[in-house]
Parts: structure tokens; C-alpha cells; sequence
């Protein structure tokens, strides 16, 4: 895979600094990395660096007379095509214009591999995001989380990852117990019995619909089970039917898992334990009021957390594990159990606290703490005009993505909660999302590329070969020559969203690349039977956009069209 041309620029610098320094033209000093950046204006290049200004001080020379220094000594490179210096010293570069007609060829030949970089060098990582309670269908609400993380998990695989997507299925615990006695209250009413239903049952709709389910598969064999048993066994069932439920509404949004953990085998496999004795071992664990806590103050600055309820404060032992403590087990599990070399999670804002304690159980466990990365998201505001949408599961007020996807759709989703960064609050509009215009940003890209799509078929409806590659050297127009660098910029947007695992930078660019698209069909006749040459290098031109944009759309986990 051929170095970014951002790089190979940066090589052409420090060269050129070398080379001066050969001819005694600069002084002798350490040549440190290069930077080159791209500038804000495009009147200043298309990179830029601001090398002299960093060696001013070293070379005991004004900026500017080792920014003339070094383009004096610049090697020669088919991809320069003028080279300025800029007060107070920066080196502006503005790539040559036979070598931008010429990637469209090589942009071709990616074909939906373009972006693809090295950075991770094949290392694995697990990105662990969704994992909402299995209590029910999955809600608008945490669409956000699952949306983040598998556009990560894209991102990293273009970047060189090997990448697992992981979901945690949090299977044990009070809100599981809560959520079998509302199953099992729900499906005794509907035998005739007066069952109560528990104080902070869960009251959904779907928890009635699942219990009939249950009745009509099973008949009434749990009523005549001990009462505790039965619920338990149908909240087994009730998590099985959510999950395989959960799995269904994903897979619509066009979101995949590796693997689905259930927090229970943590537990069922001895780990929980065998980690708590390694703890108590080293004397990290104490006990106190009959629970067993951790010391997160030995690492962090935080309180020591518990990690083992008392038995005075929970009678069944089943559910005197924290959530703290199975995150213990847990990212042993991760780290050391299958040696993942990277490990991200994508939780709520709400969870900023748990950071803190996250980084005390690396250090306790021995591992970098810089292994671990936790995206932290500020929740999603739903709106229907004017008015917000409310939700809350357990009351079961709530819209469930299903109910979203139905009525915008998987790919009005993805974009609409990917348009911010994720450290930013969203509000997303249905009314709005349902809009076919300019104003639904996902439409304005994906009609980009039905457009594309069309222009090709009309092509080939009146016999313009479209499959020709063409002379590139017919492509000199400015807008043809913007789109081939727009399409360029593929490559720099996947190393910054790798980098950062900020994926919004994907929305940005693919509203970018529709537009200079847009602009380019406004500027230049695509299909000229005066001039087939041009036409053929046009036609490539379209193909090679086509392809960058659907790898774009496809990096956000979205289609892209072929009509609209």
C-alpha cells in the first residue's frame, strides 16, 4: 500500500533539509518529524508545513530564509506541481495536475478498498458497544451506542485492525429477577389467577404479548412449578426471546456481533471467582460490613468500590455480584483470558463516573491503561416536530427502534446519529428524517450516488462504452480536478476517525464529496458525442466517484442506492 501523498510530501522536506544541510546551506542540527497539514485556504496549496518556523531557533536563521532554503533543495517528485513560500515562513505546496488526473485511476483500481490504511497493523481490538438489559425490545435510546461503535469497528478494520464486535448480554442481578416476576405475573393473569404484579415490574405491552406467547407454547406447566423456579425459567425464556429479538431489530440497521457474552458465564464458568481470589491474594480486596470491596483508591483517586454485596442487604447470592465486580471478571476476560491488544467500550455519558474505576481494575490486573479507551456519548433528544418523544422502559413508555426503522429508516438512523461528534448531544427530528431533500443529509448523499448511477445507464442506453477507462489528460477542468482531490481526502478522513474514533468526520466528508460531485456535473457536459475522448475520461471520472462514495456509505454501515 502505497504512503499517503500527505507523507510522502513530508518525506520530500525532510530530504530537502538534508540535502541542504549537505551543501552547507542550512547548519548542522537533528532533523525531527515534519509535519504537513492541510492548509484552511485553498488559495495556500494543498499542504503545507511550517518547518522553517519550527528550525528557526536551532538554525540561528530567519523562517523565511530556511523556507527558501528548503524548496531550493526539494527533490523533484511527479506529484509537486508548484511549490511557494509564504510569509512568515511557511512551504506551501499545490499538487501537480497531471498527477491528480492520474489517480482516478488509481482510485478505480481500489475500488471499495480505497481508505484502507496500515495503522493497526493487523493488532486485534475488541469493540464491546450496545449491550443494553435484555428487559425488552430494544429502544430508540440506545440506538446511538450501537450506531458508534459498529462505524468504529469499520473504521478500525479500514485502518488496519483486526476487529471484534462484541456484545455484553447483562443476564444477572435484580433487574433480571424483576424482569421474570413481571413475566411470570403477566402469564398467571392470563391463566385467571390474581397475581400480583411486582412494584417496579416492568409494564410493557410487549411483557403481556410475551407471556401469551409463552401460554400458547407451553400451556400452564409453570403454575404448577414452585413459584421462585418458575420465574426464573421464564425470565430465561423471556432473555432468550429479547436477545433473539435484539439480534432481529440490529440486523435491520445493518449492525453485525462477532459475539454476544453473557454476563451469567462469567459466573457459571468459575472466572468471577477465580479472579477474586487472585484479588484477595494480593491484597487488593478487604471486607467491610460484611461486602467485599476493592481498593480503587490504591490506584485511582476514587473511594473503594464493592464488589460482593452483603448477604444482610441481598439475601440470594445470585445477585450480590455489582456491576463493578463483573466488570472485574469481565476485562480480565478481555485482556487476559483472550488477549485482545486494544479494548474499546461505548457507554452513556452517564457512566463517566465508572471511568475512573475502569483504569484502577487495568492497573490492578496489570494491564496498560492505555489499552483501554472508553467513548463516552451524550444521549439522543427525539423530537416529532415540536414535541419530544418520552421514554422509559420500565414504565413501557417508550418508541422502540423497530418503530424508527419502519418509519424513516436504517439508513436515516445511522447518518442523523453520526452527524455530531459523540461527545455532543443530539436531537433528531422524525419529521425531518422523513423529508426527501436537501434537508435529510443522507438523502442528499445517497441521491449523489443514484445520480451517478443514472448518468452511467444513460451512457450505456445510447452506446457510450462506460466501462473504458479514457485518457486521463482530458480531465484539466477545475471542478474535475476538485472532485479527484475531494475523493483523495478518503484516505486522511479514515486515518483522523481512526485516530481520534471519532466517526461524525465520515458524515462531514460524505456531504463534502456529494457536493463537489454536484458541482462538477453543474460545470462539465459528462456525455459529449462531440468529443468521446472527453466523454470516456469523464465517464471514469463518475465511476471513480461512484466507488468513493458508496465505500464511504458503506465505511457508516448504509447503502447506497443505485436509483431514488
Amino acid at each position: 500500500m502505497a504512503p499517503l501523498i500527505r507523507d510522502q510530501i513530508a518525506d520530500l522536506i525532510r530530504a530537502a533539509i538534508l540535502d541542504a544541510q549537505k551543501s552547507n546551506a542550512l547548519p548542522t542540527f537533528d532533523v525531527l518529524r515534519v509535519e504537513v497539514t492541510r492548509p484552511k485556504l485553498a488559495a495556500h496549496g494543498d499542504y503545507s508545513t511550517n518547518a522553517a518556523l519550527g528550525l528557526a531557533k536551532v538554525a540561528g536563521m530567519a523562517p523565511m530564509q530556511i523556507a527558501e532554503r528548503i524548496t531550493a533543495h526539494l527533490p523533484a517528485h511527479e506529484a509537486v506541481g508548484k511549490v511557494e513560500v509564504a510569509e512568515p515562513g511557511y512551504i506551501n505546496i499545490t499538487l501537480s495536475e497531471a498527477w491528480l488526473a492520474q489517480q482516478a485511476n488509481a482510485i478505480l483500481d481500489a475500488g471499495l478498498t480505497w481508505g484502507n490504511l496500515e495503522i493497526g497493523q493487523s493488532r486485534r481490538v475488541q469493540v464491546e458497544h450496545g449491550s443494553a438489559n435484555p428487559t425488552g425490545p430494544l429502544h430508540f435510546g440506545t440506538a446511538r451506542n450501537n450506531v458508534i461503535g459498529d462505524t468504529v469497528a469499520n473504521i478500525l478494520e479500514a485502518a488496519g485492525w483486526q476487529v471484534q464486535r462484541e456484545y455484553y448480554v447483562n443476564d444477572v442481578g435484580s433487574q433480571v429477577r424483576i424482569f421474570g416476576e413481571s413475566l411470570y405475573a403477566r402469564y398467571a393473569q392470563a391463566l385467571g389467577h390474581d397475581e400480583p404484579f411486582p412494584e417496579y415490574g416492568y409494564q410493557g405491552e410487549y411483557i403481556a404479548e410475551m407471556a401469551q406467547d409463552i401460554l400458547r407454547e407451553e400451556g400452564d406447566r409453570y403454575l404448577h412449578v414452585e413459584k421462585t423456579q418458575a420465574q426464573r425459567a421464564l425470565g430465561n425464556i423471556g432473555i432468550e426471546r429479547v436477545v433473539e429479538n435484539q439480534q432481529q431489530t440490529l440486523a435491520r440497521m445493518s449492525i453485525r456481533y462477532d459475539r454476544w457474552f453473557h454476563e451469567r458465564s462469567l459466573y457459571e464458568s468459575g472466572l468471577f471467582d477465580k479472579v477474586v481470589e487472585q484479588l484477595r491474594a494480593r491484597g487488593l480486596l478487604f471486607d467491610q460490613d460484611d461486602a467485599v470491596w476493592f481498593k480503587v483508591s490504591a490506584f485511582v483517586g476514587e473511594k473503594d468500590a464493592v464488589i460482593i454485596r452483603s448477604p444482610k442487604v441481598i439475601p440470594d447470592p445470585r445477585e450480590r455480584p455489582t456491576y463493578f465486580g463483573s466488570d472485574i471478571a469481565y476485562a480480565h476476560d478481555k485482556f487476559i483470558e483472550r488477549g485482545f491488544d486494544r479494548v474499546i467500550y461505548v457507554w452513556g455519558a452517564d457512566h463517566h463516573g465508572d471511568v475512573p474505576r475502569m483504569q484502577a481494575i487495568c492497573k490492578a490486573l496489570g494491564i496498560a491503561p492505555e489499552r483501554l479507551t472508553i467513548l463516552l456519548y451524550q444521549l439522543v433528544t427525539l423530537m416529532r416536530g415540536e414535541v419530544e418523544v418520552r421514554q422509559s422502559k420500565r414504565k413501557g413508555e417508550f418508541i422502540s427502534l423497530d418503530e424508527v426503522i419502519d418509519e424513516i429508516g436504517p439508513d436515516a438512523i445511522r447518518f442523523m446519529l453520526l452527524t455530531r461528534s459523540i461527545d455532543s448531544k443530539i436531537t433528531l427530528d422524525l419529521e425531518l428524517a422523513k423529508e426527501q431533500s436537501d434537508q435529510n443529509p443522507v438523502y442528499y448523499v445517497q441521491y449523489a450516488h443514484a445520480r451517478i448511477a443514472s448518468i452511467l445507464r444513460k451512457a450505456a442506453e445510447v452506446g457510450v462504452p462506460i466501462d473504458s477507462r479514457g485518457d486521463v489528460r482530458q480531465l484539466k477542468h477545475p471542478s474535475e480536478l476538485a472532485l479527484i482531490r475531494k475523493m483523495l481526502e478518503l484516505p486522511l478522513i479514515v486515518e483522523q476517525a481512526a485516530r481520534d474514533l471519532a466517526p461524525h468526520h465520515l458524515t462531514h466528508y460524505a456531504q463534502d464529496l456529494a457536493s463537489t460531485f454536484s458541482a462538477f456535473y453543474r460545470d462539465c457536459r459528462v456525455v459529449d458525442p462531440s468529443a468521446s475522448e472527453l466523454t470516456a475520461a469523464r465517464l471514469m471520472l463518475c465511476r471513480a466517484a461512484k466507488s468513493v462514495l458508496a465505500r464511504t456509505l458503506g465505511l457508516m454501515g448504509m447503502s447506497a442506492p443505485e436509483s431514488m
